[in-house]
């Protein structure tokens, strides 16, 4: 994976995730709305088989790379909480 920032501001971060699709970027864009301070989170991919997503996040104040960072954050635990009840389940 290789992220390539197309433009960085005070409230706003533009960047494509190489080696990605829409599987990281839909989890990222829904974990960024459980952030109050997220204004817009989305991604659009040009030409599905050849394009990589070009992810756009603003906020209201907070620095979009720490809005990034916090969703990836919460994302890992659920992971890990998901990872833990299937491998308790499926015994």
């Amino acid at each position: 994976m290789e992220i390539i920032v197309l433009e960085k501001t005070k409230n706003k971060l533009i960047m494509k995730i190489e080696g990605e699709g829409h599987t990281l970027s839909n989890a990222l864009k829904e974990e960024l709305y459980n952030d109050k301070s997220v204004v817009a989170a989305g991604y659009y991919i040009k030409y599905p088989q050849i394009s990589r997503p070009v992810f756009t996040i603003e906020t209201s104040g907070k620095d979009p790379k720490k809005a990034l960072v916090d969703a990836a954050s919460r994302l890992k635990k659920k992971n890990k909480e998901f990872l833990k009840a299937f491998l308790k389940e499926a015994k």
